[in-house]
């Protein structure tokens, strides 16, 4: 399979992350100067950089250039409890339905948060968890394999994601994003929604080392569900 120029042009920039050369903060060459020395077109640069950008691994500043993005804060303003352990603190049962479990090929987008070649594999999951038997959060997971090598043959019934994933090792950098949107319909069907609805959606993506290890998004109905960030300086 031939790789696209553009994807050559990450995986350039993402080795000389690799190796160190460009560090946390640093000034990614240019694109005229990516264009001199790769050969390729400007507009293959842009696309290279532009996708790098939206995985997190640069940031763009306009009138500055292209920047490796300093990784996130370590001391968490947002703590995620195992979605089982919250509703048995509230005196309530948790169940999970089971919808996807699967090795995926992954979009470049993800190759690049990843760390990944195109035509890697990653593990996908997503589960419906229940409270009382009512829906109250899906989680849409993709987990590195070499992280999680039994991810795909784990009883997740006897022990639920978050928990089993926790068990291999704590994530050293973890960075969350909330956001409200729109249910689309897999994710109303999943959520029991009849009409249209809100949804709330935390993104979480968390690294061992400088690996980046897991993307997950969990969603909630909106009316029902809020969270609390809650930090004591000492």
């Amino acid at each position: 399979m031939t790789v696209p120029l553009y994807q050559k042009v990450k995986d350039h920039i993402l080795e000389r992350v690799r190796r160190g050369e460009l560090t946390d903060g640093v000034k990614v060459p240019s694109e005229a100067e990516l264009v001199e020395e790769l050969g390729v077109s400007r507009m293959t640069v842009h696309r290279a950089l532009r996708e790098l950008s939206a995985a997190g691994v640069v940031d763009r500043v306009q009138g500055l250039g292209t920047f490796v993005s300093a990784p996130p804060i370590r001391s968490e303003l947002m703590e995620l409890k195992d979605v089982a352990d919250d509703i048995a603190m509230r005196g309530n049962k948790h169940s999970q339905i089971i919808k996807v479990l699967e090795a995926v090929h992954p979009g470049a987008e993800d190759c690049a948060y990843f760390d990944i070649q195109r035509g890697s594999r990653l593990f996908h999951s997503v589960i419906a968890n229940l409270e009382d038997g009512m829906p109250i959060q899906i989680e849409n997971r993709l987990i590195l394999p070499s992280f999680a090598p039994g991810y795909l043959d784990h009883d997740f019934h006897a022990v639920p994601s978050t928990r089993y994933l926790r068990s291999i090792a704590d994530a050293t950098k973890v960075e969350h994003t909330v956001y409200a949107t729109m249910a689309d319909e897999p994710t109303s069907a999943l959520l029991g929604f009849d009409t249209p609805n809100c949804v709330m959606v935390l993104t979480r993506r968390t690294w061992l080392g400088s690996r980046a290890v897991t993307l997950s998004n969990f969603t909630y109905p909106g009316e029902t569900y809020s969270l609390v960030s809650r930090r004591t300086k000492t």
